[in-house]
């Protein structure tokens, strides 16, 4: 009994280890030190805050768990600040997650489509888009740019002649000039009272007098003193000086009211201009000129901006009001109008007359019918206005008038695609016919499929029927012709459509190998002219053509899977050859003739008398033999420092390419490599592709194993005596030193500094000067490192680094070794 609780106890305790530590393993598995904050979302980021939670660490421990993940300190600090804003958000929502509604949660419905409301919290953000509301009302309502238009004047022009009906006042200075038998000229300016002093005359009235009559009245007084103006020997001329300045009030909706000081030729426009125009809610049509307490012009601006008629735009006097009274209707149209707005109607004006505003319909328009919204007392409702009612329908304030656009569709319109000389769209005229259409259509072509035609048709659901036909029967007359309907589709195949394109394919010894197209007739001949005719290795001999199997036994286990024809031709192709006639989907293959060889090549470079390329004359040339015609080594060659370097031929640009592509890859792998004593990567591609040799051995013993067969592209070389060798990896000083025959391995790593820190030494390696390498081995538990010749790299791996437990590991094992000791004092009291 005592022995089944202890092996429960034991079942117990390893369970609760072992979820601890995959818990912390889950967590810590991850890589975080090329996470960038800025980067991630707000959802992100609320994971990573339960994935802490959820190991057991409370929030704070928040920054040592992104710390062991490889976190950087900078992004670290990041972190903290969206945790905090994530918790400052959520405590002022209520809830991170909450979704912002409406008020009431309703949708409006408006006819343009579905809008939902949303309402806003910020007071300010309403403000706005309440601005942006009424400015896009204030830009639609027709006439308002006349008045924001910066670059609109109605100054009055000073410099014009001073009009007949210009009534004077006071302040006005006049101009008089007598000339003739007499000549003199006085400036007279008109007093507060109305009148002039005019030299040896006397005070004469002339306020309230237009220039005309003043004109008249001077002349009358002066002819007492010149009398030769009765005569006409002597002539008067009366013009205005300096002008005076009058005073205009602008009342009702004006965009700011007020008294104005204008000069005394301005008029309507002007005052209006000066004053912003009327206001949103104030009338463009009846602009209303108060003179004495009575109406003496209305001003339709309408008028002047669509047929540019200023018969309202009187010449204001002093004292003069401007009334702008309330609209009294407006409306709007919108859609395929030439000038779609908010217009101002008066109370007969009719639905012709509101499109005269607009300008009329646009080309695309749909002029038989506009809808249009009104309101009603309650709601608002949608109704039809028909062509016939354009004329006598009034519209009524609040009207929003939709024009549509015509349908994008033909009412006389047939289709004729596929193998005709013409395919389109055509007319439909009154029975027009298949056989009408095709002969439209200049005809068929060659390669139609006459066996089988088809109409698509639509029905009145709108949903599309096929309609089979002979072609070939209802263009000799054997069958009755078929009337074509609106949006008919003649569709007529090509042979060549119904069919698998036909090629074939020629490979081997030609200079164009590849898909040919298929022709009639095609003889093999003709194939390999096509395919650019023989290389110079090809043999016309054992052409083989391989041929589907059309009708093969498909029970039967030896069913043949293809015909295949062997055929010796003529290599200069002559035309009197016999034939042979190929079928499409044929593969033709053409041989390389036996004993054609291409020259191989090998290089030489170092310490031999002859360095360079030499061409391998035999197949069984090997590296001694090599020396040999390169002259020998000279004096300085170092034998054991020889290397064969064998990756394919050096004369194949592609290859050339696939080594370049390699080496760079290395580089851009030692370019991110952080440890400073990376290995010279570049290098050791290089060295990839080198075949360790002994070249002293081979030529002590030649023609041996050890005297390799040379290969195309092989590459010797023979370099002097390497007096150095280098130490790189896992060291603390990294350098190259001179060779001693007499210093060991671990003589060498001194003169490096000595191991690292994390140096594997049971890992080291020496690569030699001849490509080979030989590794550390190991015994019982000594190393037993390689012997170190002149010219080697010795190279020390570095150690996995171990993690040291973070603050989480830690309290997850005495999290559960708390536990361990509860279950050991639960399992003593349940023995006793």
């Amino acid at each position: 009994m005592n022995i089944k609780k202890i092996a429960l106890f034991l079942f117990l305790l390893t369970g609760i280890m072992f979820s601890h530590h995959a818990q912390a393993q889950s967590i810590n598995q991850q890589n975080f030190s090329n996470v960038r904050v800025d980067e991630l979302t707000d959802d992100q980021i609320r994971n990573f805050i339960k994935q802490v939670q959820s190991s057991g660490l409370p929030e704070s421990q928040l920054e040592n768990m992104a710390l062991s993940k490889g976190m950087q300190p900078s992004e670290i600090a990041k972190l903290r600040a969206r945790v905090d804003a994530l918790k400052s958000k959520t405590s002022a929502t209520g809830s991170s997650d909450a979704t912002v509604k409406g008020k009431d949660g309703s949708v409006q419905r408006s006819f343009e489509g579905q809008v939902e409301t949303i309402a806003s919290s910020d007071n300010k953000k309403t403000e706005q888009e309440s601005d942006i509301a009424v400015q896009s009302l204030k830009s639609k309502i027709f006439g308002r740019a006349l008045f924001s238009n910066a670059a609109t004047t109605f100054e009055p022009n000073l410099r014009l002649p001073t009009p007949l009906n210009y009534v004077l006042g006071t302040g006005d200075q006049l101009q008089v000039d007598i000339y003739g038998y007499s000549e003199v000229n006085y400036s007279l300016t008109i007093s507060p009272d109305g009148t002039v002093n005019i030299p040896n005359v006397g005070v004469t009235p002339l306020a309230g007098l237009t220039i005309e009559a003043a004109t008249a009245r001077i002349k009358s007084k002066l002819s007492t003193i010149y009398s030769a103006l009765n005569t006409g020997q002597t002539k008067l001329s009366v013009t205005l000086g300096n002008i005076r300045s009058i005073r205009v009030i602008l009342n009702g909706e004006v965009m700011k009211p007020g008294t104005y000081t204008l000069p005394s030729l301005a008029t309507v426009f002007t005052a209006l201009y000066s004053s912003g125009g009327p206001s949103d809610n104030g009338s463009f049509r009846s602009v209303e000129v108060i003179r004495n307490g009575r109406r003496v012009a209305v001003l339709d601006v309408y008028d002047f901006i669509l047929n540019g008629d200023l018969k309202g735009n009187i010449a204001l006097r002093d004292q003069d009001i401007i009334n702008i009274p309330v609209y009294q209707k407006r409306v709007e149209i919108v859609g395929e109008v030439k000038r779609p707005a908010i217009f101002e109607l008066k109370p007969k004006e009719d639905l012709n007359k509101l499109l005269d505003f607009a300008s009329g319909f646009t080309e695309k328009a749909y002029k038989t019918r506009i809808k249009v919204l009104k309101n009603t007392d309650t709601e608002r409702k949608i109704s039809d206005v028909t062509a016939d009612q354009y004329d006598s329908y009034i519209p009524e304030s609040g009207d929003k008038y939709f024009v549509n656009e015509i349908l994008d569709r033909f009412e006389n319109r047939v289709t004729i695609e596929g193998a005709i000389f013409r395919p389109g769209q055509y007319e439909l005229t009154t029975g027009l016919t298949v056989k009408e259409l095709i002969l439209k259509a200049e005809g068929l072509k060659e390669d139609a499929f006459k066996n089988r035609a088809y109409i698509t048709r639509l029905t009145d659901d709108l949903n599309t029927e096929l309609i089979s036909l002979d072609l070939n029967k209802i263009m000799n007359g054997q069958e009755k012709d078929i009337t074509l309907k609106r949006e008919d589709v003649l569709s007529i195949s090509s042979i060549f459509d119904l069919r698998e394109a036909y090629n074939v394919i020629i490979n081997g010894e030609v200079r164009r190998p590849g898909q040919i197209p298929f022709s009639e007739n095609l003889s093999l001949e003709e194939l390999i002219i096509k395919a650019g005719g023989f290389s110079e290795s090809a043999t016309p001999q054992r052409i083989e053509i391989s041929r589907r199997i059309k009708n093969s036994d498909a029970s039967s286990k030896s069913a043949k899977t293809a015909e295949v024809f062997q055929m010796t031709i003529d290599k200069n192709l002559s035309i009197e050859a016999a034939k042979f006639v190929l079928e499409p989907f044929d593969i033709v293959t053409v041989r390389t003739a036996p004993g054609y060889e291409v020259q191989r090549q090998v290089r030489i470079d170092g310490e031999v008398l002859y360095p360079g390329y030499y061409t391998i004359t035999n197949k069984d040339e090997r590296i001694s033999d090599l020396i040999k015609r390169a002259g020998g080594l000279t004096a300085q060659a170092f034998t054991d420092g020889a290397s064969l370097k064998r990756n394919g031929s050096f004369d194949t640009q592609l290859d050339r390419e696939k080594e370049q592509q390699k080496i760079q890859q290395f580089q851009k792998i030692q370019k991110n490599a952080k440890d400073s004593t990376a290995l010279n990567l570049e290098n050791l591609a290089i060295r990839n592709s080198f075949v360790g040799i002994n070249l002293t051995r081979v030529l002590e013993k030649p023609n041996t194993k050890q005297d390799l067969f040379l290969e195309d592209g092989d590459i010797l070389n023979v370099p002097k005596e390497l007096q150095t060798v280098k130490v790189s990896g896992e060291v603390l000083s990294p350098n190259t030193v001179i060779y001693n025959k007499n210093r060991t391995f671990k003589a060498y790593i001194l003169s490096a500094g000595g191991f690292g820190e994390n140096a594997k030494k049971g890992r080291s390696y020496v690569i030699y000067a001849n490509g080979a390498v030989k590794s550390t081995k190991k015994f019982l538990l000594f190393n037993n490192y390689p012997v170190v010749r002149t010219g080697a790299e010795i190279f020390i791996p570095k150690n996995s680094e171990k993690r040291k437990l973070t603050p989480a590991e830690t309290v997850g094992i005495l999290s559960g070794l708390a536990s361990f000791g509860a279950i050991i004092l639960g399992v003593i009291n349940f023995i006793k």
